[in-house]
């Protein structure tokens, strides 16, 4: 076996290794590359890979990275280089997030699938609703609580606003546990009760609740916590 060179690499050899990632990207494309090519990329300058190496070491990771404030980036890369990684890690979630046009949720699983790279390394519990019209095509997301999701806190108006608002069908709730867990707690099971007899009086049909772990979800409506006055 080849010993891996050590670093930080000769810069001789250090910029060939860039010529090569480049030729990688160039050719196959970023989904080639390795984590610290790809942040070396981002990184840039004249020896951008032992720099990138040693963010992800000193961060745990592309995840750990992804959620490092500007100011402790910044001590290792500098301010200019920091707020690149800041904004190409926003972007990404942005993405995460984005509605195609006219997404038509089938199933639960559709907006599991959806949501979970946004929300299941977040360190703390978001509440989102997904909007939907007659034909389960998404009209709308908002995240409406950001925090402790403790039955006293959630405000069922803030829920249905935009369905209210836009004359929706129905809508998803989705919320995640911080500790990867999905398991439905006691508050997530009577806030779910609120929200369902709260959407019979406003015509507005609750048709799941979810609640993303770190890779699981769970349906509050497959445990029987929901009943639906339309066929869903």
């Amino acid at each position: 076996m080849v010993a891996e060179l050590p670093i930080p690499l000769h810069p001789r050899l250090e910029t060939d290794a860039a010529a090569r990632d480049r030729a990688a990207f160039d050719l196959l494309g970023p989904a080639s590359l390795a984590d610290d090519q790809v942040l070396a990329l981002l990184v840039g300058g004249r020896n951008p890979l032992p720099v990138a190496r040693r963010l992800l070491d000193r961060f745990d990771g592309v995840r750990g990275l992804a959620d490092a404030p500007l100011e402790a980036l910044a001590a290792h890369v500098g301010e200019r280089r920091a707020a690149a990684l800041v904004g190409a890690f926003e972007l990404a979630r942005r993405r995460a997030e984005a509605i195609p046009d006219r997404r038509t949720v089938r199933t639960p699983a559709d907006i599991a699938e959806w949501l979970m790279p946004a929300m299941r390394h977040l360190d703390h519990e978001q509440l989102r609703v997904v909007v939907l019209n007659s034909k389960n095509a998404v009209v709308a997301t908002r995240t409406v609580y950001v925090g402790n999701l403790a039955g006293s806190s959630v405000r069922v108006g803030e829920v249905y606003r935009e369905a209210v608002r836009r004359q929706a069908a129905a809508l998803v709730v989705v919320h995640n546990h911080p500790s990867g867990d999905p398991t439905p707690s006691h508050e997530d099971l009577a806030i779910t009760g609120e929200l369902a007899e709260a959407g019979r009086l406003l015509d507005v049909e609750l048709l799941d609740h979810l609640v993303l772990g770190d890779g699981e979800w769970a349906s509050l409506r497959a445990l029987g916590a929901i009943r639906l006055s339309r066929p869903g």
